[in-house]
């Protein structure tokens, strides 16, 4: 029995978009609980992030909007971020750096992947 079916899936890749969302919502926890709750900003996006992956996996209309409206804080905090950590550092000072820049380069374009697609499929949402 295929996956798709054992979980009552309609689109795969609202699946895929789903699970990227569970993700970042995790690492936002992770990052939140070792700054020692100092990045509050955080907190929001990581709650949101889980929630929005929930709506998608359900196919609720709200999760498009929950999408769209996550689309801006991730690129308003990854990019800064981004930038300064290559201006600072350099992009390959080092491995752990740069698997952090790679790691949100590849953030920031799942994010923006993620939100077209969704956007692309609104219409299945119910």
């Amino acid at each position: 029995m295929p996956l798709k079916s054992k979980l009552k899936v309609e689109r795969l890749g609202v699946l895929l978009v789903s699970i990227f969302y569970v993700i970042v919502g995790g690492t936002e926890a992770i990052i939140l609980a070792l700054s020692n709750f100092s990045l509050i900003h955080v907190a929001p996006l990581a709650a949101l992030s889980l929630i929005a992956a929930y709506g998608l996996f359900r196919m609720k209309r709200w999760a498009v909007f929950l999408v769209a409206i996550l689309f801006f804080p991730a690129l308003v905090f990854g990019a800064p971020i981004l930038y300064v950590s290559v201006m600072w550092e350099t992009f390959y000072p080092s491995v752990d750096v740069l698997l952090f820049h790679l790691g949100l380069i590849a953030y920031l374009i799942l994010t923006l992947i993620a939100s077209i697609y969704v956007m692309a499929v609104r219409k299945d949402f119910k």
